[in-house]
């Protein structure tokens, strides 16, 4: 008997050191993951700027409390002062409250549209890596989508469609509606192909033959094991997604084809800023910096988790 719970007693102190083995190894990987994105200093500045705009928008017009809309013809075309912080445009409307109220726009749009494209972009990706008969179909019809010229698209899209959402659901909320389905399905194919090529990866693994082995269904290994291992580059998709999506909508602002006029985004200010670019060139300064740099700090933060995914990238200096 005294070998036979010696013997248990073992199994159970390995069985012991190979789940703190497991976890000593999970936590490592977060931690050499962190340690990797630290030292991307780039990354760091992208995110403590990314980190004071969302602040700013987000919590902002609770502090600043003048209304971006508000009309006073008396003090048009202002600089700065104490009452208005950036100066008025041509229809005595604050700037600064006018940026704050864009960047909410921006991020709400960005955020929308990347959520959007990563839904379409990671189920096309999946089918087609994982289901040999539809990989062919779904990969040509991603070509397609890849061939078109986007921005002539998302024109006629939009003219088509914008009256009828505006009289259906309201000006703001149609628009908003229209721009973000608008371009979520004209960026996921990146995503989709990325998607694609992680799936035929490990689609060949032990640990999914294992499960194809003992008779798990095919919903049950895309979801439990194909989608969880393929986080890391979903969420660097994710991230360059908002970037593309904040510049397409500041570009269809720009052109006249996004929110309302009286709507304060950013590509809408830039486009009623150069009209006055000699008189008052900071109005076009104030949104164009806005733009640029949450651009460079999302891209920025991309880049920095790409290098800290991939361990042929990461340098760990501690």
């Amino acid at each position: 008997m005294g070998w036979l719970i010696q013997g248990s007693s073992t199994n159970s102190m390995a069985s012991n050191v190979a789940v703190k083995q497991t976890i000593d190894y999970d936590q490592s990987m977060w931690y050499v993951t962190w340690i990797a994105f630290r030292n991307h200093k780039g990354a760091l500045v992208g995110a403590a700027v990314l980190g004071v705009i969302v602040f700013a928008v987000l919590i902002g017009p609770f502090i600043y409390t003048v209304d971006p809309q508000y009309v006073d013809l008396s003090i048009k075309n202002q600089g700065f002062s104490a009452d208005h912080l950036l100066g008025t445009d041509n229809l005595g409307r604050d700037l600064f409250a006018q940026l704050l109220a864009g960047g909410r726009i921006a991020l709400a749009v960005g955020l929308s549209a990347m959520l959007l494209s990563l839904f379409f972009g990671t189920l096309i990706g999946v089918l087609a890596g994982y289901f040999r008969m539809l990989d062919g179909p779904l990969m040509r019809f991603t070509d397609l989508f890849l061939a078109l010229p986007l921005l002539p698209l998302l024109l006629v899209i939009i003219l088509l469609f914008r009256d009828v959402l505006r009289a259906a659901i309201g000006p703001e909320a149609g628009i908003f509606l229209l721009i973000v389905f608008v371009i979520g399905v004209t960026s996921w194919m990146q995503t989709a192909r990325i998607v694609r090529g992680e799936t035929l990866s490990l689609k060949e693994r032990e640990f999914v033959k294992a499960a194809v082995s003992v008779g798990a269904s095919n919903w049950s290994i895309v979801f439990r094991h194909i989608l969880p291992n393929m986080l890391s580059p979903i969420m660097v998709s994710a991230t360059l997604g908002v970037a593309n999506a904040i510049i397409t909508e500041s570009t269809l602002s720009f052109l006249g084809l996004g929110f309302p006029p009286d709507f304060p985004t950013w590509g809408r200010l830039l486009f009623d800023g150069a009209n006055f670019i000699t008189l008052a060139p900071e109005r076009v300064i104030w949104p164009g910096l806005a733009i640029s740099l949450v651009v460079l700090s999302v891209n920025y933060i991309g880049d920095a988790l790409r290098d800290a995914i991939d361990p042929r990238r990461r340098q760990l200096t501690v």
